[in-house]
């Protein structure tokens, strides 16, 4: 009596060397089978995007995308839980859906700006010219501190580093960090006031 396995007699799906593809893509990045995936899926994912309502354009732009995709994201396909040709318009869908909401967005945006707003809110030359001379001076007063004030000043303020930081970065005592910092802050009030 002969034994047949059920593998043996089940009839392949036809999705199945797409599967196998998908994979040897996720697997081994074999180049080959991309190339075989992209010259059958490209063609009916872009046809399927511009059934779904995209411009010729953009179905073309969101179909390189989705392949890119593919390749990028191929080791994450599991045969088991969808098809390739599922997983592959399922990604070109997603892409679809976010540059509507992009382009929706952009629209709803475009609509509430209001540019007589920007053009008040924007300082005028007064203002920019005093806002120069200040930063000219905080310049001028920074440059006499000593070398350790303008350092942890620099670190604290302009890196946004906490103290702790600062003092283990520097190899000197938490309270010196505090100190020079507090000192440099008065020295700078007092030559910008001076």
């Amino acid at each position: 009596m002969t034994i047949v396995s059920l593998d043996a007699t089940r009839t392949p799906r036809p999705d199945e060397a797409w599967d196998e593809a998908l994979v040897a893509v996720g697997q081994n990045q074999d180049r080959a089978a991309f190339a075989r995936l992209f010259g059958h899926f490209a063609p009916r994912v872009k046809r399927y995007l511009m059934q779904g309502g995209s411009p010729e354009t953009q179905a073309e732009e969101l179909t390189q995308e989705a392949l890119a995709t593919v390749w990028r994201k191929a080791a994450m396909f599991d045969p088991a839980q969808a098809a390739a040709s599922t997983w592959i318009f399922t990604i070109a869908r997603n892409l679809r859906v976010d540059a509507l909401r992009r382009r929706q967005g952009i629209e709803a945006m475009d609509e509430d700006f209001d540019f007589d707003q920007v053009l008040a809110d924007e300082p005028d030359a007064d203002e920019r010219l005093h806002t120069a001379r200040l930063h000219e001076r905080l310049r001028g007063a920074f440059a006499r501190l000593t070398p350790d004030q303008q350092q942890v000043l620099h670190l604290s303020y302009f890196n946004d580093e906490p103290h702790a930081r600062i003092a283990a970065e520097l190899g000197i005592p938490l309270g010196t960090v505090k100190s020079r910092v507090r000192l440099a802050v008065a020295r700078l009030r007092r030559l910008l006031e001076g």
